[in-house]
């Protein structure tokens, strides 16, 4: 089933993400990641991919487990990020080889040191034309309510990111944010543009020290003064941190339902038991 299907039949949705293992290694414990994660009857589950398409076989694997095992509707994270014409072409005819039509397209992340992508597909918005001309995929893109960290202003973020809109993105997943006020600005921004595509509002339950420094870093994200109390008060505590992590991503995720944003995305790491956590205390909300 296609994303933007499951996206307009149902009142609130709530997806899953994993990451594969990195190359080389076995996929004996990410199998039971996936049937966690599973048995929490999610609308979607997406798996992300390594940097310059590093282990796209594992996240071919994984995405055959989530679909093909547990039959739960699968998108693959797909990276232009130093892949030249051939190898994209390889992965997309080995995705519609296993019946998966879901893609998140994505310019991927620039290794340290380098300044630009020396794929064949520099941008996203050429990655997600590719995948249209290659198979009826469902495509979908990221998107940064805090500004992505690249670009110089919001006013340029948002242009990047209506080329891609206009390339052929049919729904945006947002990167983590902590302050909602900080989406519903956008949301209106992202209106005002004329961006109107399903826009999946991405939601990371913080739950040890070690993920906070990483997180702000990787999201750009300025933290909310409510959660650095929760993180001061907190973090050398691992029982108290996880459990004040993940009553803080399920008030924001009230809040949101709450204010008419009906499509949750929750960052799993790879751990079901944070996001069975957050979903039973949500049990009636997301029914």
């Amino acid at each position: 089933m296609k994303i933007t299907d499951i996206l307009k039949e149902r009142e609130v949705t709530v997806s899953l993400e994993l990451f594969p293992p990195k190359p080389g290694a076995g996929l004996g414990n990410i199998k039971k990641v996936v049937q966690g994660c599973a048995e929490l009857k999610p609308s979607f589950m997406s798996v992300t991919c390594g940097a310059g398409g590093g282990g796209s076989q594992n996240t071919l694997d994984v995405v055959k487990e989530v679909q093909h095992v547990n039959d739960v509707t699968a998108i693959a994270h797909l990276v232009a990020m130093g892949l030249g014409r051939d190898e994209i072409s390889k992965m997309l005819n080995d995705l519609k080889a296993q019946g998966i039509s879901n893609i998140m397209a994505l310019r991927g992340d620039l290794p340290q040191g380098v300044t630009e992508n020396t794929g064949y597909y520099r941008y996203a918005s050429d990655l997600i034309e590719e995948i249209h001309k290659n198979g009826d995929f469902c495509v979908g893109g990221a998107c940064y309510p805090e500004v992505h960290p690249e670009s110089d202003t919001l006013h340029q973020d948002l242009e990047n990111l209506k080329i891609k809109v206009d390339a052929g993105c049919q729904f945006l997943t947002t990167q983590m944010f902590f302050d909602n006020n900080i989406l519903y600005n956008y949301m209106y921004r992202l209106l005002k543009k004329g961006i109107d595509v399903p826009v999946v509002a991405g939601i990371m339950p913080v739950t040890n020290s070690k993920q906070i420094e990483r997180i702000f870093k990787l999201s750009g994200a300025p933290v909310p003064p409510r959660f650095k109390a929760i993180v001061d008060r907190f973090s050398d505590n691992p029982k108290a941190m996880r459990q004040a992590g993940i009553s803080y991503a399920t008030e924001q995720i009230i809040d949101l339902i709450a204010n008419g944003i009906n499509n949750i995305h929750i960052y799993t790491m790879n751990k079901p038991q944070n996001a069975k956590s957050i979903m039973d205390n949500l049990s009636e909300i997301f029914m």
